[in-house]
């Protein structure tokens, strides 16, 4: 076993910590870390590349243990031989030799390996320990940050979830996916998908035409759903999202940054029962459509769309709230409404680099819950100086990143020449503008501005239809 061998004070590990701990020495398996270094020495092709996969030399607790993790990462890099000469030599070339205690250490190491064939394992421990010190480092900040009087509550909450979300970005990699783990699976998604005759095979839109273009939306795609102001980006996002929680009993989380759950789910109301929401505000409204909004909220009350109002809501709190929807009421779809009003406190430099940090924070949220994330975005005013006011991907406003990040970005038309037929005042556009996994194209649908409606166009209702009845309510 490892004998007690005095170390130079570089090769030290730092005990500024451990003052700050009250004398408690921080978690750490410098044993182990000996292990780890001494099987690199002894068979570099076995596990080198293994351990290079599963830590940095941050993980490493002693200062001796990282120089020498440098050293045979240099070597590795250069495709030249590791062993116990050539990492000396390394070592007293750059002149760390003698930092690191001398030859004697790195034989030393060496006796500490029982069996490389355990080295995954061996990792896991001195990852698990580097994850331990760097949790308390981060609660030790902000338990300082707490004394002082100018420090924001909120602020330090966002920025305790940004760092233990850095935390688990840089620690926690990924293993690699072999192939043929994947096709005998995906053959049977396909079949599954093959007797179903829908087209569907993600969450759908409600949208006929729309689903036959994309498939439905896709787990683990960003979905960017485009406009200016008034052309309603909205009430296409409630439709969907109604669609999917009623007619496909799909859950649906909605962030709305913009609208109270209150006015989202009077929105909701008067499109279902077909009653003119700006009756309903304004209390103008005859017994007979009171009787409708009373007849649907059943129907409603049985949809799963959860409603988050949070203004000005961090991309960390959000990120936390999502995955508490999925976890606790299996949240097929994620609607954000809309991205602008977001913020990143972490990233001050500029605007276009926050919207660039959130736009990036929520293709990894989709990725990482598997679901399909759509989230709104406003259009910059160059598309009203254009003729024609068609929507281009270059008019998403403030950063180019929103298109690269995002699977899918779809843009909503409307025509608002009170000259034209009420056929064309009635009908909007939706351009599939790119599609990382499909065709782009447009597609119309109907628009009911009264009702802030969207439906499918062959099958659209006239104004004044009634909606299919449902079981009337009694007062």
């Amino acid at each position: 076993m490892m004998q007690d061998i005095p170390l130079p004070a570089e090769a030290q590990p730092s005990t500024a910590t451990r003052d700050q701990r009250q004398g408690r020495i921080p978690p750490q398996a410098v044993d182990v870390e000996m292990a780890v270094l001494g099987a690199m020495l002894l068979q570099p092709e076995a596990t080198v590349s293994n351990v290079m996969s599963l830590l940095t030399k941050e993980a490493f607790y002693k200062d001796a243990h990282r120089i020498i993790f440098d050293s045979i990462t240099r070597l590795f890099e250069k495709l030249e031989p590791i062993d116990l000469i050539t990492v000396g030599e390394d070592l007293r070339r750059n002149e760390q030799l003698d930092a690191i205690g001398g030859m004697y250490y790195l034989t030393e190491m060496t006796n500490e390996v029982i069996s490389p064939a355990h080295i995954e394992h061996h990792c896991r421990i001195v990852l698990e320990k580097a994850i331990k010190r760097h949790l308390i480092e981060i609660n030790t900040g902000i338990v300082g940050d707490c004394y002082l009087d100018s420090s924001d509550a909120f602020e330090l909450i966002d920025q305790a979830e940004e760092k233990i979300f850095a935390l688990s970005e840089k620690h926690i990699k990924q293993s690699f996916t072999e192939v043929r783990t994947i096709v005998k699976p995906l053959l049977d998604k396909i079949y599954k998908i093959s007797q179903e005759h829908t087209g569907v095979t993600g969450v759908s839109s409600g949208y006929e035409r729309l689903d036959d273009k994309t498939g439905g939306w896709q787990p683990t795609d960003l979905i960017i759903l485009a406009a200016r102001p008034s052309m309603g980006k909205t009430a296409l996002a409630l439709s969907m999202a109604r669609n999917a929680a009623i007619d496909y009993n799909a859950p649906v989380g909605f962030f709305s940054l913009e609208m109270s759950s209150d006015q989202l789910a009077l929105r909701l109301l008067c499109a279902e029962a077909r009653v003119n929401m700006q009756q309903v505000r304004t209390g103008r409204i005859r017994e007979d459509e009171f009787q409708r909004l009373a007849t649907y909220v059943g129907k409603l009350e049985r949809a799963s769309i959860f409603i988050d109002d949070t203004p000005g809501i961090s991309i960390l709190e959000l990120r936390a709230k999502a995955r508490r929807m999925v976890h606790e009421h299996k949240v097929k779809l994620i609607m954000i409404d809309y991205l602008q009003l977001m913020s990143a406190p972490m990233v001050r430099e500029s605007r276009e680099r926050e919207i660039a940090s959130i736009s990036r924070s929520l293709k990894g949220l989709a990725k990482d819950l598997n679901v399909p994330v759509i989230a709104l975005s406003q259009l910059n005013r160059s598309v009203e100086q254009r003729t024609g006011g068609k929507p281009m991907l270059a008019d998403l406003r403030e950063s180019g990143s929103i298109e690269q990040d995002a699977d899918v970005v779809m843009f909503i038309h409307r025509n608002k020449d009170m000259d034209l037929p009420p056929e064309e005042l009635g009908k909007a556009t939706v351009i599939i503008a790119k599609q990382r996994n499909g065709e782009i194209g447009d597609i119309d649908l109907a628009w009911i501005s009264e009702y802030a409606r969207f439906e499918n166009l062959e099958t659209r209702m006239p104004n004044d239809a009634l909606p299919p009845p449902e079981e009337e309510v009694k007062f």
